[in-house]
């Protein structure tokens, strides 16, 4: 019996050695670990109560663009961007109300809008919808060197073939026709050639002045229409480009 309870203190006593030692490393392990899964469980709730207040804003937009409800959209945008700007909805909302406001024939919040994307949001892709749009109301303005700085701006290929046909109308409307018959040729290199547009850049591009000849020693001769012939008609003026859709927000929480 004695020897059993020496056997017994010696363990005791190695126990304590041992806790002595490491208990409090041992113990402040386990309350960092605890007050890591109490972090994470904390920030998954504030994340996805987040989501569900900004999806809740999101379709309020949604609905007031469906009913042409300018005020509301605004409101709601309102408290997106300013609220819930790290979800993926606070960008989407901005391109809805930016559409909106100019068809409203309120472009200067439009740009904003747009503007506002181009700066915060987190999806390149947003940002390069935005970056097309805003280049669309510049060229409505005429303002031709702003609109070609943002379309020279890196973007991905998904987007290669818009730019460089949104290019070369603004080339063309810069009265750039050499360097707009360039961007056309690229846009039609990068347009898939089943798509329709294509052949709408088709007819733009044959719609430029042919080339200038190159000059030689003598003068290239002046073709003169014939008495009575028709004057041919001007060519078709470049229309609008097609404005990119907004991706629908991806399922499940947007990027926080």
């Amino acid at each position: 019996m004695a020897v059993y309870d020496l056997e017994e203190q010696e363990r005791l006593d190695e126990l304590k050695a041992w806790w002595s030692r490491w208990g409090n490393l041992l113990l402040t392990f386990v309350i960092v670990v605890c007050a890591v899964i109490i972090g994470v469980q904390g920030w998954r709730w504030w994340t996805a109560k987040q989501t569900d207040e900004a999806a809740t804003l999101y379709a309020a937009v949604s609905q007031a663009a469906r009913e042409s409800d300018l005020p509301k959209a605004k409101d709601a945008t309102a408290q997106l961007t300013d609220k819930f700007s790290g979800t993926g909805y606070a960008p989407r909302a901005a391109l809805v109300l930016a559409k909106m406001l100019f068809d409203a024939k309120d472009a200067a919040p439009a740009k904003a809008q747009l503007q506002w994307v181009i700066d915060r949001a987190d999806e390149t892709e947003m940002k390069e919808i935005a970056r097309y749009r805003l280049a669309v109301l510049l060229l409505d303005e005429k303002q031709y060197d702003e609109t070609l700085r943002l379309l020279d701006a890196k973007h991905g290929e998904p987007f290669a073939a818009v730019y460089a046909d949104l290019r070369g109308d603004a080339l063309v409307a810069a009265g750039r026709a050499a360097e707009a018959r360039a961007a056309y040729q690229t846009a039609l290199a990068k347009f898939d050639v089943k798509s329709q547009y294509r052949n709408y850049v088709q007819v733009k591009l044959e719609a430029l002045p042919a080339p200038a000849p190159a000059q030689s020693g003598s003068a290239a001769p002046v073709n003169v229409p014939a008495a009575g012939a028709a004057t041919p008609a001007p060519p078709p003026a470049a229309g609008p480009a097609t404005v990119p859709a907004s991706p629908a927000p991806a399922s499940g929480a947007p990027k926080q």
